[in-house]
Parts: C-alpha cells; structure tokens; sequence
C-alpha cells in the first residue's frame, strides 16, 4: 500500500492538504485502516479531488489484466496505466460531445444510419432507419443484445462484435426484441457505434481524437487503447489511463472545462437502468446530482458536483461478483464521511 505524501514524491503529490478542502485531516489513514480491515477488495487505486485540488492519492498492489490478458502482480503508481473497461464508454460519449459542438458529428435526435452511408441495405428498413443516435448514447436501440457470458466468450454480444469482420454493421443488423427508446440494455456495440460516428467525423482514429483534444490540453498524461483486430480503438472498454489522469478528465467535466454545453445534456437522467440509477448519455445518473462512469473489475469515476468532488477508482475484481465492493467503500465509508465543509465553494 502506499499514499503520496508531499515530502516523497513532489511531482505527484496531492495539490492540497485535506483539511484545506473541506476534509478531516486524517482522510488518508481513513482509506489505509480501510483497506487494512480487507473491506476494499483487489483495490488498486484512489484519487480524490475537490475544488480543484488533489487531497488524496492512494496505491495498492494486486493481479491485473490488460482486458483478457494477464500482467500477474503489479505494484502500482502514480505512473501506471490501468484498464478503465467501460469508463470508456462514457468517456467516448464525452469525445462524442465534444465533436458535436466542433459541428463535426450529427446531433442526437439524427438518423442513426445517416452516418453511415455504407449501410444503405439496412437503411432501407423503414424501421431500422428510425433508429437515431440518441437510441445508441443511450443504449436503447431495442435490437438483441446480451452481455452476460464471460468477456471471453463468443457468445457474449460484445466478444462476437469484435470478432466480427465489420463491428459496425455487426452491431446494426441485429434483429429488434422491442421498440427503440423502450428501454436500456447494455451494450458495447452502442458504444462502439458512437465511437465510430467520431472517427468519421474528426476523420481521426479515435485515439487520436481523444490525444489531440482531450488528453494532451487538460495533460492527462500517458494513455493507450486496445484496439481490434482491425486495428481500431475498441470504444466498449480498450481506454487505459493512471488514476491521476481519469481524476483529471473527472475535474473537466465537473468544471465544464470541455464540451460546455454538452455536459449537463450529457448527464442528464434518460432512462432507467436499475433501481435508483438512471442512465444519461452513457454516464449513469443518480441519487441526486451524482454521475459516475463504470467499468468491470470496480473501475469508476465518481462525480458530485454539490461538493465539487471528484472520486477516482481502479481496482481488480474483474468479473468478479462483489466488485461493486471496494469503490463503493472507498466512496462511502471513507470519503463522503470525511467531509467537514459541505459546500461547493
């Protein structure tokens, strides 16, 4: 385990000290005594920051993967890059926005096979043109899909789209089960659609897209993204970022620091997902102002904007039936009941 203090490792230690944004002082050893008690399972990173600032930036030791593919025991730092799986999803829905207020992509209430032009075979059924893209940044096409076998299995929606010769068309040619904007089902093809509307029109791959206008002038940092087998970024879950560099885009969107007018739209609740969460334009919303990106393993990237706080959390239960668990402990039992000062100011 090991926090950042400012006295052994400057360039990455917190901005702020604790108690100056709104916290008890002993917020680290709040998270260490935590993880000690085995309550924040396969945790592999913490990074908290508020009103502006880094209070907090915590790093464990455990098993990891780059998506199915095994890295055995990794120390971690502020310098590691880990697995974000399906934050990416709505870190895309970000590059999405921030394409749209360029005028590069259509808006959400346009034809979703408008953009793209090569599937004039399907466009010819009256009732996949209905479909718009706000039904694929909502997950809400209606078309069969089903990501509940293993992430390594073909019978997995999301595994037999990337093993597909065309993800796109893969994605686009599945048979209706109900009626488009009747309800939200998870899906990395809808994502993996939106991405591919960015590609086309940047006219940059979509990391790219993500380094030129997203990662390099907020200085995130390093990044990579797993592609396919056609070489192209998978925008399910193929984003690896630090923790550091997650908080930093969370801080963004928090301050509307990109895609202004985007944001709130983008968080918006549209749809409910399950009980007590809603879903917006692939960010979850709910209780209250909260928003968070979510991937497998215990990724997320919380965002409440009343405290102008932003929780950033990597972990290692991927597929793992308790990996809702250690994110929300970290959030929960040691953060949230930290704050001394409630205000967002």
């Amino acid at each position: 385990m090991r926090l950042i203090p400012p006295e052994k490792d400057p360039e990455k230690a917190p901005e702020k000290a604790p108690d100056e944004a709104g916290f008890a002082p002993d917020l680290p050893h709040r998270l260490d005594a935590l993880v000690r008690r085995g309550e924040a399972p396969a945790l592999h990173g913490v990074v908290v920051a508020r009103h502006g600032s880094v209070v907090l930036e915590w790093y464990g030791g455990g098993e990891d993967h780059v998506l199915n593919t095994p890295l055995g025991h990794v120390d971690f730092g502020p310098d590691t890059l880990h697995d974000l799986r399906s934050v990416t999803k709505s870190l895309v829905a970000l590059l999405y926005g921030m394409a749209l207020e360029s005028g590069l992509v259509p808006d959400p209430g346009e034809p979703l096979l408008s953009a793209f032009p090569e599937y004039a075979d399907l466009a010819a059924d009256p009732r996949r043109a209905g479909l718009t893209v706000g039904h694929a940044l909502t997950m809400t096409m209606g078309l069969e899909w089903d990501e509940s076998a293993p992430y390594t299995s073909p019978a997995n929606s999301e595994i037999a789209m990337d093993l597909a010769p065309d993800r796109c068309r893969y994605v686009l040619e599945r048979p209706f089960v109900e009626e488009p904007g009747e309800r939200w089902r998870y899906s990395g093809g809808a994502a993996a659609l939106v991405g591919a509307i960015v590609e086309k029109g940047t006219g940059l791959r979509l990391q790219e897209f993500a380094r030129t206008a997203l990662f390099e002038p907020l200085g995130v940092g390093a990044f990579e993204w797993s592609a396919g087998s056609d070489g192209r970024a998978l925008a399910a879950s193929g984003l690896r970022l630090t923790p550091r560099g997650l908080a930093r885009i969370g801080q963004a969107v928090l301050g509307r620091e990109v895609a202004p007018g985007w944001i709130g739209e983008m968080l918006r609740p549209r749809v409910p997902a399950w009980e007590g969460v809603s879903y917006g334009y692939m960010w979850y919303a709910g209780p209250g102002a909260r928003a968070t990106a979510i991937g497998n393993g215990g990724q997320r990237l919380f965002l409440l904007p009343d405290l102008d706080l932003v929780v950033a959390v990597t972990a290692g239960d991927y597929n793992g039936p308790g990996q809702d668990a250690a994110p929300a402990a970290v959030l929960e039992n040691v953060v949230l009941p930290a704050i001394t000062r409630g205000d967002a100011r």
